[in-house]
């Protein structure tokens, strides 16, 4: 039986286990798809701590390199379910294997909401992206639109401004709420053009995404010709595994108190997961770091 198994590789995840492997925990991190979580489809970070201007799958890659240095193990795969049996946390891998551990931490972060429009799921992945890093490169010296005017979507589109031959943003509020430094960034660009105070209201095409059409507040409607369009309106939690526990809100956020401790005895959270006000690389990791203090507290009671 395992001290400690960590769903997620994200920056929460992988601090804890950074942690966790330095005070000689028998632990095991499950991920089911790359390490890093959302930085893996972020262009560029330049507000963590030492790093200087990184992308974010390059800074990913140094977190996953520094817990495999220290001899973190790694399981590649999805967990199917989550039990609680007496003090013992069961995982189920893949829908067979079941691991047993004294303590739980859920780090499983979350994930790019959709707007829910007429040719959005049609257009999925085939016009419609919600990474611009991962996807950026099909577009290039092409028209894209994005959607969003938060901290992702804008540094996301000036990234994409170095790709694309033109970018039009749709926010739906009067300004961008993105930190200063990086909307008047974007805003300075010369192939940028934003449309405030409208959403989309569908997207158009036939054999291949040809336009979006979007709604301003005075009614007005606007069809913007395009092949390509990046998302970033929001983040849904990836708690979908934890709602028979009865730690989530009405939001599906896992709540935890200032040390990372769920209601359940034994169970922690950390990271985008939590119902938090502010969600970032670098309060990720100190969560994971909080967590695991909290955990080798929780673990002297095994003794």
């Amino acid at each position: 039986m395992y001290d400690l198994i960590i769903i997620g590789a994200g920056p929460a995840g992988m601090t804890a286990a950074i942690y966790a492997k330095r005070a000689n925990l028998n632990l095991l991190i499950v991920e089911k798809s790359a390490p890093g979580g959302q930085m893996v489809s972020t262009g560029e970070v330049e507000n963590y701590p030492g790093a200087g201007l990184v992308t974010g799958p390059q800074l990913s890659m140094s977190m996953y390199n520094h817990a495999e240095e220290l001899g973190v193990n790694f399981e590649f795969g999805e967990v199917t379910s989550v039990k609680v049996n007496d003090r013992v946390k069961e995982v189920t891998l893949d829908g067979e294997q079941v691991l047993k551990t004294k303590a739980l931490l859920i780090a499983t972060g979350a994930v790019p909401r959709t707007l829910n429009v007429p040719g959005e799921e049609k257009f999925s992945g085939q016009g419609i992206s919600w990474c611009a890093i991962c996807d950026g490169a099909f577009y290039k010296d092409r028209k894209v639109v994005f959607v969003g005017g938060g901290n992702s979507a804008v540094d996301e589109a000036i990234y994409m401004a170095n790709v694309a031959s033109e970018i039009e943003v749709v926010q739906n509020l009067p300004t961008l709420t993105a930190d200063k430094i990086s909307a008047d960034r974007l805003l300075s660009l010369p192939n940028v053009k934003v449309h405030y105070n409208s959403v989309v209201k569908e997207f158009v095409g036939e054999d291949k995404l040809e336009a979006v059409k979007i709604v301003d507040t005075d009614g007005n409607e606007t069809l913007i010709p395009t092949e390509g369009v990046f998302e970033y309106v929001g983040l849904r939690p990836v708690t979908e595994l934890f709602k028979d526990l009865d730690i989530l809100n009405d939001w599906g956020y896992v709540e935890a108190d200032n040390q990372m401790k769920t209601k359940v005895d034994g169970i922690f959270s950390a990271g985008d997961v939590n119902s938090k006000a502010v969600r970032q690389i670098v309060t990720a990791t100190s969560d994971g770091a909080i967590a695991v203090q909290s955990i080798l507290k929780y673990l002297e009671s095994w003794k």
